[in-house]
């Protein structure tokens, strides 16, 4: 995720990352100046987003703790939203999806990076019937990986 975001247009975006986990590209933006707020359902990471933004010796990250279940009405709504290696379950795809649907601008991109567990289907059912297009690809360049990268890199986007 980190490195597709280096050559995205992110800037005068509001931007959420689902599931940051350690938030490598929550830090990555943040680090760039843009406007990025990150979540997990995960108590200790907010401890680990802390620890990571005051070793880079950058500004604060807004993090919610949130679960896709529930409607966080003060977590408002957000023009680019990312996620990295997030369906892990099946019921991740439908949770997720309706909650980047409650979160997303009515013009909104998300991108989610999928390692390829085999849900995205059902997740991009869901994301077409929220009134987003989407398009998958494969990284550019995955020379800095051990392994060769299986997965696909999906936007959505809905105008």
């Amino acid at each position: 995720m980190s490195h597709f975001l280096l050559d995205y247009n992110y800037q005068n975006k509001r931007i959420l990352e689902v599931g940051c986990g350690i938030g490598l590209s929550s830090l990555l933006l943040n680090h760039l100046h843009a406007d990025i707020t990150a979540t997990d359902f995960h108590p200790a990471v907010s401890g680990f987003l802390e620890k990571n933004v005051l070793l880079n010796d950058d500004s604060k990250i807004p993090f919610v703790l949130t679960d896709w279940r529930e409607t966080n009405t003060e977590l408002g709504l957000f023009d680019l939203i990312i996620g990295s290696d997030l369906l892990y379950e099946d019921e991740h795809a439908l949770l997720l999806a309706a909650f980047i649907d409650r979160h997303a601008n009515k013009q909104c991109k998300v991108i989610i990076v999928d390692p390829g567990r085999g849900r995205s289907g059902k997740f991009c059912k869901k994301m077409t019937s929220a009134g987003f297009s989407n398009v998958k690809n494969k990284p550019k360049d995955t020379s800095f990986l051990e392994k060769s990268f299986a997965g696909n890199i999906f936007e959505y986007k809905r105008q």
